[in-house]
């Protein structure tokens, strides 16, 4: 046999030089995109998070505009005004002797 037939033809050694090549840039691409992927899934994370922040916010800026409405329709009442006069300012109605107690 000849030692041309043993050692590799140089159309092998540039094939296997380029399967090398392609493999480095195919490795080289997967390293950046899982790169990419970990850094997006920290962005996640952190928005979420402000997601459930800014909901909690609005549940409760819901809620103290719920009570202020049930708190304006009270203040609408006559009744409810007379009330608190009444209680906060010691005014009543005419004809009234309030009651002081110490």
């Amino acid at each position: 046999m000849s030692s041309r037939t043993l050692s590799a033809t140089p159309a092998m050694t540039g094939a296997r030089r380029r399967l090398k090549l392609l493999l480095f840039i195919v490795v080289l691409f997967m390293s950046w995109a899982l790169y990419v992927l970990i850094v997006q899934y920290g962005q996640i994370s952190d928005r979420s998070g402000q997601l459930h922040e800014a909901d909690r916010k609005l549940t409760d800026a819901q809620a103290k505009n719920e009570e202020l409405k049930q708190q304006i329709a009270r203040l609408n009442d006559p009744e409810y005004i007379g009330q608190i006069a009444r209680k906060e300012h010691g005014l009543g109605l005419p004809g009234e002797v309030p009651i002081e107690t110490e």
